[in-house]
């Protein structure tokens, strides 16, 4: 099913034009338009969700304060606590268990799902950068388990490696991540030992987490081997929730490459020294131009689009690859490029990607700025609610299904498409249809309809209204047919004129303890964003 199949599935005809999924353009600075459009395009495809505050901040940014706004590196979040009761290592209620001894098998439960939840709430609660959608990108890249570690601490340690290096250096990132306790759990690293090299890491550390297996990809079972070798040695220091090295596990004898990583050899070292083994093995592999190359087609599919053709590798890849390498790995410099390319901003690269069940969940209510209890172990059990509705709809955060990552990611030729099928589509509608009615969603959360729509520069003129309210939902235009059935039949609810919502809105605003004036715009407004959100256009980003 590709996009315009999708939109088939709109209950709503609004008659969208089919656009062409190729490109010819590359990666020059854009100097086109800059608009709402353009910075909706920035915010949603770099954000979770975008709120109408989030449109009004950007709004009076040009194109390269948005995108270096958005690059803003963010400090370590607040960790998360214990919000879940008894805990057999006696970490009071409130306090955080990240640094505490590994906890029985309830407790270590408890905090994963404490851990999880709270990352939801990270994502909810961002600051307007795209950080938060990076480690969630390397999370996906770099993938670790909780079912497999079982380690909270671990898993905690985990996300700050990412958080970390988020943004800065992709090779310091990989030697980061080769030496994580999870990483090491996960994989088999703290196994490792000379005599009896475990292969797990080193496999996917070539076909996964640097050069990938692309046809220009030619890595040997030799080098497999060898990688392994140079890894032997690196345990887990659990006190410190750290990585250590035992000289007496490890390999030293010479690990020679194949001739992909131009025959290079790594002289074998004894005592201390042979840790800075791995320096070696990293200057190995990423002086191979595929590194840069995989990279950016990962970023290129997180962030642009899925299918990769031609004209696409020629013209954006390659010369964006380029500046990858040139920069040293730089993440920030090579996203920098990427956001401010003419690609970027193609109009054939709007509303092209399926939203993820991440991205769909977290964004209605970051979009709609839906309220949260002030109490912190309700507000952690509302974030638990929204991590397993996503979980639903096939993507459990914490635990992509594979080793590599999650389907939609990488696997040819259905892509993103994936997300969407008779079983999870119903699912993303009873989410919202749940929170835009009076009864709301789990733990009292629910959508405020006039709240968001107060938000907005005009609301009073049902035609501004409706506009307005498709620009920040929609990231596709819609018919003048549809957008004259909301306001006539929604709006106006049969009445000629569009007076008849001018002066229901300025009744309700002069006069909101009014319960007929609340009721009659509430009603109205409830139906309009619960049919705009049941259309498939919402499921686009």
């Amino acid at each position: 099913m590709d996009r315009r199949q999708f939109l088939t599935l709109s209950p709503a005809r609004s008659a969208i034009a089919p656009k062409a999924a190729r490109t010819t353009t590359g990666i020059a600075p854009y100097s086109g338009p800059w608009g709402k459009q353009q910075i909706l395009h920035l915010l949603k495809r770099t954000m979770f969700g975008v709120s109408p505050a989030d449109l009004a901040a950007f709004s009076s940014m040009n194109m390269q304060q948005a995108v270096d706004t958005l690059l803003t590196v963010q400090p370590d979040p607040q960790p998360p606590v214990n919000n879940y009761g008894t805990d057999s290592t006696g970490v009071p209620i409130g306090a955080t268990w990240v640094r505490a001894p590994k906890g029985d098998v309830d407790t270590e439960n408890d905090r994963i799902t404490s851990y999880k939840s709270w990352w939801i709430g990270q994502l909810i609660n961002q600051p307007r950068s795209i950080h938060d959608k990076m480690v969630v990108f390397w999370h996906n890249h770099f993938v670790t388990e909780t079912i497999t570690v079982q380690d909270s601490r671990y898993l905690y340690q985990n996300y700050l490696t990412m958080h970390r290096h988020a943004l800065g250096n992709f090779k310091a990132l990989t030697k980061a991540i080769t030496l994580d306790p999870a990483m090491l759990v996960y994989l088999n690293g703290y196994l490792n030992s000379k005599g009896a090299a475990d292969e797990n890491y080193a496999r996917e550390l070539h076909e996964l987490f640097t050069v990938g297996k692309g046809p220009d990809s030619k890595y040997t079972e030799d080098d497999v081997k060898a990688t392994a070798r140079v890894l032997t040695g690196f345990r887990i220091d659990d006190a410190n929730i750290t990585s250590t090295f035992n000289t007496t596990q490890h390999d030293i004898e010479n690990k020679q490459f194949s001739a992909f990583y131009s025959n290079k050899v790594i002289s074998g070292k004894t005592g201390p020294a042979g840790a800075t083994e791995l320096d070696d093995l990293l200057n190995i592999i990423f002086a191979q131009p595929e590194v840069a190359k995989f990279i950016c087609r990962k970023l290129y599919r997180f962030f642009v689009y899925y299918e990769i053709d031609a004209a696409t590798e020629q013209n954006v890849i390659a010369p964006l690859a380029d500046i990858f390498r040139s920069s040293g790995y730089d993440i920030k410099t090579t996203l920098n490029a990427l956001f401010t390319s003419e690609h970027f901003f193609d109009p054939l690269n709007y509303a092209c990607l399926i939203k993820s069940p991440v991205d769909f969940c977290v964004g209605v209510f970051r979009e709609f700025n839906v309220q949260f209890p002030a109490d912190y172990t309700t507000r952690y059990e509302c974030w638990k609610v929204i991590h397993s509705t996503a979980a639903y709809m096939l993507q459990n955060l914490g635990d992509p299904p594979l080793v590599a990552g999650w389907d939609a990611y990488y696997q040819e030729p259905s892509f993103h498409e994936l997300w969407i099928n008779t079983d999870t589509l119903p699912k993303r509608n009873m989410l919202t249809d749940a929170l835009i009615s009076d009864r709301g969603f789990n733990f009292n959360m629910f959508i405020d309809p006039m709240a968001f729509a107060a938000q907005l520069p005009n609301p009073g003129n049902p035609v501004a209204l409706i506009s307005d309210s498709l620009d920040i939902l929609y990231r596709i235009g819609v018919s003048d047919n549809l957008k004259t059935f909301l306001k006539d039949t929604i709006l106006l609810t049969g009445q000629t004129q569009d007076y008849y919502w001018t002066n229901a809105w300025q009744l309700y605003v002069s006069n909101p303890n009014d319960m007929q004036a609340r009721s009659d715009v509430h009603i109205r407004l409830q139906a309009l964003y619960k049919y705009i959100m049941d259309l498939s256009e919402y499921q686009l980003s």
